[in-house]
């Protein structure tokens, strides 16, 4: 069975960095709505930070924002700290290990969460627990964005959405696509709620979740 494209790729030149493919398709429209949630100033936190690419291009964007990225995958962390450093950013800090589901971070306060295509290659433990911290470390209005496919009552999934999901399932019974339903309700626990869905370009959707 074809499992569907990879998410990263590795330097042939046996540096740290990986690449993911999709960062540089996505990566200006979400940098467009970012533009609208995002403080003025204060610390972001990017859960699940994967290879590093989108945190360097946003603290180059956003460079009144100081940025924390973050990883579980001890590669993920190398490959952050290979970008960072290399991207001479002074608004970046050290990467920090996050396991999502955990019931502590490691960072217990931040102005605004970003986690990028992360909860439909995670189990469902993941999203529940991204849930549960942005709850506890972000202030009131505070902002949690999400970006990614998601699956949507009465809304038709597109063919290569479904595709996309068997794949994961195949690679993963515990990764999938989730129901936006589903994260609404899973933040509402936390005392987060939705304000905006915004349609993402290939299939993808923006959620901008905000704390009570």
């Amino acid at each position: 069975m074809n499992k569907g494209p990879q998410p990263f790729v590795f330097d042939e030149s046996g540096d740290a960095k990986r690449f993911a493919p999709a960062t540089e398709r996505n990566r200006d429209a979400i940098t467009a709505v970012l533009a609208d949630v995002l403080p003025k100033s204060g610390t972001v936190l990017e859960v699940a930070s994967g290879t590093g690419e989108h945190i360097v291009h946003f603290s180059t964007v956003f460079s009144d924002l100081l940025w924390q990225p973050s990883d579980y995958d001890e590669a993920g962390l190398a490959s952050i700290t290979a970008w960072t450093s290399e991207s001479g950013q002074t608004n970046i800090l050290r990467p920090v290990r996050i396991d999502a589901s955990a019931a502590t971070w490691p960072i217990t306060e931040a102005s605004a969460v970003l986690c990028i295509n992360m909860v439909h290659i995670s189990p469902w433990e993941a999203a529940l627990g991204l849930m549960s911290g942005a709850g506890r470390i972000l202030p009131a209005g505070g902002v949690l964005y999400l970006y990614g496919p998601y699956r949507e009552t009465f809304v038709p999934t597109a063919l290569s959405n479904e595709i996309f999901d068997e794949s994961l399932k195949s690679r993963n019974p515990e990764w999938g696509l989730r129901s936006v339903d589903d994260m609404i309700f899973a933040a509402e626990a936390h005392g987060l709620y939705l304000e905006h869905r915004i349609e993402m370009p290939a299939n993808n959707l923006s959620l901008v979740f905000r704390k009570k």
